[in-house]
């Protein structure tokens, strides 16, 4: 089966995904998501990456980042991945990687999408039922968007930051996006575009991806997403 395509567009955000070999642990000890933390953004920093949001789970994890360059992101992604197997190795005596070959990484849409992904990568531990809300995980970026907790790792999002004036406010209107649970559908449609490596947004965000690159993209989760009353982001049934 040939891999898909990864898109490394500068200054667009990216969902990425990346796992465990076999989906096999990839933290052992509390200790280990510090360590990654600080691995990360070590390569986010030498390599111009912009880390937006993130959860670790046990056996993967999920990424909100703008890269700067075209090579940013693979750059990052090799020295952070490099760094964190050669310390964990060391920790426990261990040989060999612990990643799958390729992460998966897909193009991000401002606004609307932008804020329901990251939604979506910060509800993971929710939806694994390892926690019964959001702010109970404690390896995730979600402290800091909705209660204003420090997090040297994030560079908050123009999206995020546009939610109000103030950081109160905006730490409120945060909190209720999540007072909504994220309709079945758009999980499904989320899923299938990362792991497509596919394109998070409308048609006319996928031709600027794809004007940019000189070339077609996958078709993805297409469509500008709904909002409910209290402000909750879905992509629309339509699409």
């Amino acid at each position: 089966m040939p891999r898909q395509c990864r898109y490394f567009v500068p200054n667009i955000a990216q969902h990425v995904i990346t796992r465990g070999i076999d989906r096999q642990a990839v933290f052992f000890h509390p200790q280990d998501y510090a360590l990654y933390r600080e691995a990360l953004q070590d390569a986010a920093t030498t390599n111009d990456c912009q880390v937006h949001a993130y959860v670790l789970m046990t056996n993967h994890v999920h990424l909100l980042v703008t890269p700067s360059q075209e090579r940013s992101l693979p750059l990052m992604m090799q020295a952070m991945g490099r760094q964190y197997v050669q310390r964990v190795n060391a920790r426990y005596g261990r040989t060999g990687t612990l990643w799958e070959g390729r992460y998966k990484a897909s193009p991000v849409q401002d606004n609307y999408y932008l804020l329901a992904c990251q939604r979506y990568i910060e509800l993971n531990p929710v939806r694994a039922r390892v926690v019964d809300a959001p702010g109970a995980y404690p390896y995730s970026s979600y402290a800091y968007h909705a209660a204003g907790v420090d997090d040297a790792l994030i560079t908050a999002h123009p999206c995020y930051l546009s939610l109000a004036q103030d950081h109160s406010s905006r730490q409120s209107a945060y909190r209720v996006l999540f007072q909504d649970v994220i309709d079945e559908k758009f999980l499904t449609r989320i899923r299938k575009t990362t792991n497509a490596c596919g394109v998070i947004g409308d048609d006319r965000f996928k031709d600027q991806i794809e004007a940019m690159l000189g070339r077609r993209v996958p078709t993805g989760t297409r469509g500008r997403p709904t909002k409910s009353k209290r402000g909750r982001t879905e992509f629309s049934k339509n699409h």
